[in-house]
């Protein structure tokens, strides 16, 4: 028998292409695939005109999540970091008509945004608005006896991550989808002697993840128009 013939794989040469690279793709596709939505442009610019940091998730990585939670056919969502609802309002429209997102917002600006922001997307019925540190709020929700979520999106401040992912350990269900924004870091991640506080944050994550029986993860790295980073995505395996 012939030994099959094979190709060495490119690899595209990944280092030698300029982050405008990377933006021009990301643009070309969001063109394709992403229809004019007047509430979500509108929720950006609210954001920025009330001086809000420019740190939402893409609209390409809002869509992301919205497909994510429709494949997981989701009810029940935890958001940690509303920020000006950008991805909320991307979330909420993943759920049934019965469905609910409770999302978790430290300042109380940013709330005030996106209350405005998810009200004008018609989603304010869907969508429970708590004000607070997530630490002192989660527990509440524990006690609250809620349903267990099924879909959890954290993107808060990093020092916390690992607190705020075994919180979302407890309060999801079998089988559930976790996403952890923002764990690559600019590649930081991978130098275990930074001094950032945030990159040592998603290392304890990490690790936290990694010596946890209940999941099964994996980590992808992405670029585009926020640069060099990447999200987490874990399921509940137990």
């Amino acid at each position: 028998m012939t030994p099959r013939e094979t190709k060495p794989r490119s690899r595209g040469n990944t280092k030698n292409k300029p982050e405008k690279t990377w933006v021009a793709v990301e643009e070309y596709m969001d063109e394709l695939l992403l229809s004019p939505d007047p509430a979500l442009d509108a929720a950006r610019k609210a954001s920025a005109a009330a001086g809000l940091p420019d740190i939402a998730v893409t609209p390409s990585q809002g869509k992301f999540l919205h497909l994510l939670a429709r494949m997981k056919g989701a009810r029940y969502i935890l958001e940690i970091g509303t920020l000006g609802g950008y991805s909320t309002i991307w979330l909420a429209r993943a759920l049934p008509a019965d469905g609910r997102l409770i999302t978790l917002e430290a300042e109380a600006k940013h709330c005030e945004v996106a209350r405005a922001n998810v009200a004008r997307a018609g989603l304010s019925a869907q969508v429970d608005f708590r004000l607070g540190a997530a630490l002192d709020l989660l527990p509440e929700l524990a006690a609250e006896g809620l349903e267990p979520f099924d879909f959890v999106f954290i993107d808060a401040d990093k020092e916390n991550t690992a607190e705020y992912f075994a919180w979302a350990v407890r309060l999801t269900r079998l089988g559930a989808v976790i996403i952890v924004d923002n764990v690559v870091r600019d590649g930081e991640v991978a130098d275990a002697g930074t001094s950032d506080e945030r990159v040592q944050g998603i290392r304890r994550f990490l690790e936290m993840l990694a010596a946890n029986p209940r999941v099964s993860a994996a980590t992808l790295q992405t670029v585009g128009s926020k640069g060099y980073d990447g999200f987490t995505l874990t399921l509940v395996v137990a």
